[in-house]
């Protein structure tokens, strides 16, 4: 087989992005998946840091953190060359890192990321005088007047109303947000009638769940069109259409810069001579296929995902080159004693050290391998789910390792 210049493992964000960056420099990419990733899980908004500032909370941080190994440049160029490939798809996104922009959740509070998509961009509530609040007759886990009775605790000065509209999608039975954007792609019309029935102004606002299509921005552009309100998303339980929204906008960039993907292929070792890794071998029904790199990007996840797993208490393992896994040891740094505490759980701080070049290291600091490089979940410091950093350490991190 054809030596790729890079070879990356895993399909979630950081996976994506990385082989995209590599694609964008003219590089033979291949991109080997084992499952869906975790993005049609995600809200499609992308956190950065728990922080009002995240550009100055993170120059604070430890030096053990994976944001200090990335640095600020390339932090920066990440979320460029974000928004550039989710607009190539048709899909906008807004933000920056030294601020926050709130978007409405799906029980009406505001969560507040560093890059959002801009149909859930909800900067303009503030200014509106009356939101409306759209319900869609079988829809689930959408309540109208739960999210109007907490929106109010943001806007107590504005006039809200709340809408239930029947599609009669799928002859009425229970659905999701992802069955109804599904539905409504290339079908927007009875939607939009539905909402400009509402007779909402220039100076309302019409919020719904996320079911404007699954492909970009095509299903919002049709009916924004035809409203004279503004038009908002809220966040839904999983699946999400945003989330997948994304998905497809980097599998679209992928496919039109000519990056290989290899579906459900597993990768099961790496291909190793002295401190190089020349490739990879994938399991597969009949036999094992070796892949060769110049390049190896990891990016296969943590826990959850399975890139590392603990079979034995104290004793976590990195599944493919059998990487050193750093946690904190002794059970009583494993975990809080209650599970919602205002601290980080040790337990999500396990993973992967590296250089600034995001190349694996020993307890000592030796570099590992020359041309492996790690990436997103795998990267041990922090706990990127209580500190809100999953989306900006997968985007940042898979920049730096693929320019």
């Amino acid at each position: 087989m054809k030596t790729s210049d890079v070879i990356v493992i895993g399909g979630g964000l950081a996976g994506l992005m990385a082989a995209a960056v590599a694609a964008s420099r003219k590089q033979s990419v291949t991109l080997l998946t084992y499952g869906s990733g975790s993005l049609p899980l995600a809200s499609g908004a992308i956190d950065f840091l728990d922080a009002k500032n995240p550009d100055a909370a993170i120059k604070n941080l430890p030096d053990t953190h994976p944001y200090k190994k990335i640095g600020a440049k390339a932090i920066d160029a990440s979320t460029k060359f974000f928004c550039d490939v989710a607009a190539q798809a048709n899909l906008p996104y807004v933000g920056r890192t030294s601020a926050q922009i709130p978007i409405v959740t799906a029980v009406g509070t505001l969560k507040y990321s560093a890059i959002v998509p801009e149909s859930m961009d909800a900067t303009k509530l503030a200014d509106k005088k009356k939101i409306f609040v759209v319900e869609l007759a079988g829809l689930k886990d959408f309540y109208a007047s739960m999210i109007v009775d907490n929106l109010k605790k943001y806007f107590p000065d504005k006039i809200f109303e709340t809408a239930k509209i029947d599609l009669k999608l799928l002859g009425g039975r229970d659905i999701t947000c992802m069955d109804a954007a599904q539905l409504l792609t290339d079908n927007e019309q009875p939607l939009a009638n539905e909402l400009k029935a509402l007779n909402a102004g220039g100076d309302d606002a019409i919020i719904i769940p996320p079911i404007l299509g699954v492909a970009g921005n095509f299903s919002r552009d049709i009916i924004k069109t035809q409203l004279r309100a503004e038009i908002f998303e809220t966040t839904c339980l999983p699946p999400s259409p945003a989330g997948i929204r994304l998905q497809r906008a980097f599998i679209k960039y992928l496919q039109k810069s000519g990056v290989k993907i290899f579906e459900n292929s597993k990768v099961v070792r790496g291909v190793v001579e002295g401190k190089k890794v020349t490739g990879v071998v994938v399991e597969n029904v009949v036999r094992e296929k070796t892949f060769p790199a110049r390049k190896i990007i990891l990016a296969t996840g943590g826990f959850y995902s399975g890139g590392i797993t603990m079979r034995e208490f104290d004793s976590p393992k990195e599944t493919i080159f059998d990487l050193p896994v750093f946690f904190p040891t002794g059970a009583e740094n494993w975990s809080n004693q209650q599970l919602f505490e205002d601290k980080p759980q040790g337990f999500s701080m396990t993973g992967i050290f590296t250089d600034e070049n995001l190349r694996p290291v020993d307890a000592s600091g030796k570099i590992l391998f020359d041309n492996l490089h790690v990436v997103g979940a795998n990267l041990g410091g922090c706990d990127k789910i209580f500190e809100r950093s999953a989306g900006g350490i997968a985007i940042s991190s898979a920049y730096k390792a693929a320019f």
